[in-house]
This record gives C-alpha cells, structure tokens and sequence, in this order.
C-alpha cells in the first residue's frame, strides 16, 4: 500500500503541471525511469515535459511549427491516442557495437486544429531518455489564400526545452556554416545560445539534447530565451525563411538523453535506434579500415596541395605510402591534392574531380595499391561549391569504381554559393545527395566540413564518418587543442556518431617538420605550436575518438622504426563491442572496446595528473591475455616546450607486458595531458 502511495504521490507532482490543460497523457521508458508527459492547453498549443529518476529535467515546454500559408501551432485538439511498445535487436555492419537492442515504449498523439491541419506527436520513451517529432498533413487544411495546399514555407519553430533547474553544461556557439569552435563548460542560464549535441549536467543527472534522421531539413541550433528556457532555431535559407516541405512532412526526432552517470551518455543508443534500418541490400564492400595518408604535411607547412617542389601527392609518394600501409597492417591509403584545381581554392573554387596533377600517375598507383591488397582513397575538395560537384560527381564516381577505389573524402571548406548556409535544408540534401549517390558506385563517406551526424548510418551505413569539430589540424596552426578539449568531445561531438579526427601525431613537437628544408607556416605562424598530450594520450585515442575509418596521421617517417606504433599495428578499426567504463565531462574517459578475439583500452585525462582503478571484467572469462601497455613516463625529463614553457617532456613512454584475466584490476597511472592504451591480446 505505502509502494501505491509513493507512486501516486510522485505522479501527481510530476504531471501537474499539465492539469490545468484539456488534454494530458503520457508515456513511461520500459524500466519506469524516464517519462513524457503530452498536453494542451486552452489555446490548442501542445506542450511536453519529461522527468526521470522522481525528478524534473525538462518542465512544460512548447511545441510546434510555423509556416507562411496555415496554421500549424494552434488550435489543435486532440482526436486519438495510440501506444506501442518495441524490444527488438538489429545488426549492423559496423559500429560500436555490431549487436543494437531497441526497447522503447510508444506514445501517438493525433491532433487536429481549427484550420483543419492533422499533427501527430510521436514519443520514444527509451531507458537512456526519449526522442520526439512531428508528422504534419496540411493537405486538406484551410490555406490562408484559400487554395488547397500541396507544400508550406516552414517560417518558424516554437520546440522549447525549458530545463527545471540550473546546472553545467558543455557546448559549442550556434554558427550554422561550421562546427570547428572550442567548447565551452558553463553554467545553463550563462549560455546564449549552443549546437547539439548540447550536453549538461542537472543535479546528479547528465542529459544532451542533439537530433536523430535529419534528412530534408535544416539543423537545429537552440537559443536562451529567458532565464533556462531555450527554443529551437532552425538554420535558414538565403531569404530567411527555414524550409519548404510537402503538405505532408515528417521532422527529425528532437532528442533527450539522460543518464545518471557521464559515461552512460557515450553508452547510450538512442540516436541509432530513432534511425531507418539499412536500405542498402549489399553492404560487403563497407569495411572497416585503418589508414594513412599525405595530409599531415602540408597543414604542417612541408608539402602543399598544389603542383610544385613541395607538392604532397605524387607518384612517388604514392608508393612509398602504399609500401608502408602494407608493411604494417594498415589498409587504406589517402591522397589530399592529386587532383587539378586547388591553385581555384579560395578563388573560382573550381576543381577537377576526374583529371589528376601530371605528377600524379592515377592508373598506375591504383594498379599498385590493388597489386600490394591496399585501398586507395580519393580526396575531393569542393570549397563549398555544391552545384559543381553535384554536376560532376557521378562521373568521378564511375571513374573511381572503375580504378577499384572505394573511400573518399569529401570536403567543403568554403562558403557556398548564393549564400547558402552549410547546415541549412539545401545543404543537408546536397550531403544527403552525395552519400546516396556515392552508395550506387560503393563508395563509402568520410566527410569533412559536414552536417551533424544524426545516426543516418544506420541507414546509410557507407556513410562511415566525418569531421564536425576541431580536429588535429589545428594542432599545426593554432594555439592547438588542449587535453581537456579531447575529454569533452566523447561527451559531446561524439554523442552524435563516429568521428574523423585523424589522431596520432608521434612528432609532438615537429622536429621532423621543422629540420625539412623549405617548410612554411600555412595559415598563420606555427614556430610555437606542438601537441598538447603526451605520446601515450595520442595512442589513447585510436580508442578514445571513435572511428570506423581511423587515420595514423603522422608523417610516416616518425612512424617507421618506433616500438610504440606496435600498438596501430595490433588495432582493429572493426569494432564488434564498446563500452565506456568511467569518466567525467572535460575531465578523463576511459573506453574499451573488443574487435575480434581482442580487447583494447584507451584512457586520457585532462591537465590535471589522474589515476583510475579498472575491473578487467570486460574480457572474455577463462581466457588469459597479454596486457601489452603503452603508458605516459613518470620519469620523463623536464623540457623547454615551443611556447617556452617548462614542463616533463611530452614524448617519453614506456611499454609494460603483463599476463592479465578478467578478475584482475587495471591500475591507470596517467601524466597531465596523458593517458595509456592497452591492448589485449589472448595466450591461453
């Protein structure tokens, strides 16, 4: 009786706030933890508020949409309600993990107002929080003009997420063109306005806000409104408008997870499960590789894009990276600047997808990468010119297949054309239209200066990765990324799916780079820039920053001969199971994830010296393997760094071998900026 009462109790205090309205419902997570409460209130608007764990995270927030010709936030009552429950599991040919379970309960709500628009609310209510969009017929409605309506100019959006209470949250600025910013760690109510994946902490819950199946629609950005009150903003068109849609059209799913840790956010499937299963009948040729390439150089200011005595991606080249790649277990191989026009980048911003630098014998390195088992990738800048590469693309496409090469990197650094924004609906259907098309000629994506992973792989599993943050490059011309930046980002960037962040830089700092003759400072001065980690933080993250395509992506001259990079050559970037196993927001992380019969650990830390105690309980039972550990030096020598500052030198290491089973206990002694990577290699 006393279990009867509390519940009633606890669901009186949560849903009051919509007793007031005409219309109230709600829908529960599986486990009871996590609800959703739906109404309406006397103006016909429809309202949300989610709580979990007997508390408050979003109170009663608006919902709805505006458009020029209808109305199509007001006046709705509701018709129906339908449920359904769902606990199925699903494979995928890549990922964290191959094996998915889906376990949501359903809630529909079917509304329609005074101007005869139909809107259905549909809710996922899962364990690790909930999902939601909108499916509007206005086919049939009373148009403002009086004409029956067959599309609607979307003028508006009136989605809030009205946090119940203050807390820290961590995030970058809304810039609808570009993700490249630092984040920022900052009370809720100090935040003007934030990207998505939005990740916050509320009491002793963690939660992001992000966005699941964007397709034919702008990207959500969210504003402060008023004290915690935030509204979606949707990226525009060039006249300012948001979207044009069919009379009837399905949003993306707005997203809440919850956690009651840090890591069960990283943990979470939520995005994926809200996704379409694959709608590619043969997914063989979408595999896993680990690669490396010429890219590193010139952003280091030893080779260049273009034609010349420094030029990067030549014939040569070519096949002494094609040697190495297959000296080393290394599968694939990327080219930057093999292809005519990037003397147009940052002008015309006209390139040839097709006809190689005369340096550059095409034919002959893919027969030589096909002859020595190593995939060749292309690299195709657009500078932002969509309407080109949209003309041009199936043609390189078909040459590409032709020459047997299967990976490609698309960019797009550069503003579009007549004004249009990158995150806006237009470019979303242009990367869209890039990743289908691509999946006609099997070719899989990795896509730099991109939209926001929404979990589309799923769907379109050759869309295997992007960039969407600050990645290695701006190690080489800026003040760099610091170590806590790296502790943020699987709280945050990678929330949203796999990342290209090219890791592994082993020169930290740049004494190859800077005893090569005519080296040049690209993009502003470099003489003090180097890595901000240790060398072992930089193994760390072939685990750490998740990627089914996963770049060594330093010059391989620091590779050749170095006990450390044993560790790449041991890594799968096939992954079968992940599991992050302890860490806080911006402070350390700790994942392992196995790949076959082998396990690998990466760990990383923030400024601040940590040490973390780990249950091996992760390996497999019964089995014995060989812990080969790759750890920061505790006694390194103190350096004078480039920016002049003092401290232990940031490239001593040392590698342990212990014999190790899942009893045992990992003890992870990490330097400031450091961290360890281990792996795991069964012996009995």
């Amino acid at each position: 009786m006393k279990v009867n009462i509390f519940i009633f109790l606890l669901s009186f205090l949560l849903f009051s706030g919509c007793a007031e309205d005409a219309d109230c419902t709600s829908v529960t997570s599986p486990s009871g933890d996590i609800t959703v409460a739906f109404s309406v209130n006397e103006d016909g608007a429809p309202h949300y508020q989610v709580s979990a764990y007997g508390q408050v995270v979003i109170g009663k927030s608006s919902l709805g949409l505006e458009a020029a010709e209808t109305e199509l936030a007001y006046g709705f009552k509701v018709k129906e309600v339908t449920r359904a429950k769902a606990d199925q599991e699903w494979t995928q040919p890549w990922g964290e993990n191959k094996q998915m379970r889906d376990c949501h309960n359903e809630m529909a709500v079917l509304m329609e107002n005074d101007r005869g628009v139909i809107l259905t609310m549909r809710f996922r209510a899962f364990d690790d929080g909930i999902g939601y969009r909108y499916e509007y017929d206005a086919s049939t409605s009373d148009a403002t003009d009086g004409k029956s309506l067959d599309s609607l100019t979307i003028t508006g959006d009136n989605t809030f997420f009205n946090f119940a209470q203050d807390g820290t949250c961590w995030s970058i600025g809304s810039y609808f063109s570009g993700y490249e910013l630092p984040y920022r760690e900052q009370t809720i109510n100090a935040t003007e306005n934030a990207n998505t994946p939005f990740t916050f902490k509320m009491g002793d819950l963690y939660g992001s806000i992000h966005e699941a199946a964007l397709y034919d629609f702008p990207e959500m950005n969210i504003y402060r409104q008023d004290s915690l009150n935030f509204k979606s903003e949707l990226a525009p068109r060039p006249d300012g408008t948001l979207a044009r849609v069919g009379a009837r059209f399905t949003t993306p799913w707005r997203t809440l997870q919850i956690s009651k840790d840090a890591v069960g956010l990283i943990n979470s499937s939520l995005i994926l499960n809200l996704n379409e299963p694959c709608v590619l009948e043969d997914v063989s040729w979408i595999r896993p590789q680990k690669y490396v390439g010429v890219w590193w150089g010139m952003h280091l200011g030893t080779q260049v894009w273009t034609m010349g005595p420094r030029h990067g991606a030549t014939t040569e080249n070519a096949i002494r990276h094609i040697d190495f790649a297959a000296a080393n277990n290394i599968q694939g191989v990327l080219f930057e600047g093999w292809n005519k026009g990037w003397e147009n980048w940052g002008g015309s911003q006209h390139f040839d997808y097709c006809e190689p630098y005369e340096d550059f014998d095409l034919e002959k390195i893919a027969a030589y990468a096909a002859e020595k088992g190593v995939s060749l990738w292309m690299h195709n800048e657009t500078g932002g010119s969509i309407f080109e590469y949209e003309r041009e693309m199936e043609k390189a496409f078909a040459k590409y297949q032709g020459l047997g090469i299967h990976y490609l990197k698309t960019g797009y650094a550069g503003g579009m054309p007549n004004y249009i924004r990158h995150h806006s609906q237009r470019g979303v259907q242009h990367y869209q239209k890039v990743v289908e098309t691509a999946a006609k000629y099997k070719i899989a994506i990795d896509a730099h200066e991109p939209i926001k992973e929404t979990g589309i792989r799923r769907t379109w599993p050759n869309m295997m990765t992007r960039e969407g943050a600050r990645g290695m490059e701006w190690n080489a011309w800026s003040e760099g990324n610091s170590s806590e930046h790296l502790c943020v980002l699987p709280y945050t960037r990678l929330l949203s799916g796999p990342m290209d962040y090219t890791p592994g830089v082993f020169d930290i700092y740049y004494k190859t780079a800077c005893a090569i003759p005519g080296r040049e400072d690209w993009n502003g001065d470099n003489s003090q820039t180097y890595i901000k980690t240790t060398l072992a933080r930089q193994i760390a993250n072939w685990i750490l920053i998740y990627s089914p395509l996963q770049m060594a992506c330093d010059l391989i001259e620091n590779y050749e001969g170095h006990p450390a990079f044993q560790f790449f050559r041991d890594f799968d970037a096939d992954c079968d199971w992940s599991e992050a196993l302890a860490g806080e927001v911006g402070d350390y992380i700790v994942i392992a994830r196995r790949s076959g019969d082998r396990f690998f650990l990466g760990a990383g830390t923030d400024s601040e010296p940590r040490t973390v105690t780990v249950p091996l309980d992760f390996l497999k039972v019964g089995v014995t393997y060989e812990a080969i550990i790759y750890a920061d030096d505790p006694d390194a020598p103190v350096v004078t760094q480039p920016d002049g500052i003092k401290a232990p030198d940031k490239t001593c290491y040392k590698i342990e071998k212990i014999k190790v089973t899942s009893s045992d206990t990992l003890t992870i002694e990490m330097a400031a900026d450091g961290g360890q990577a281990v792996s795991f290699i069964p012996v009995g």
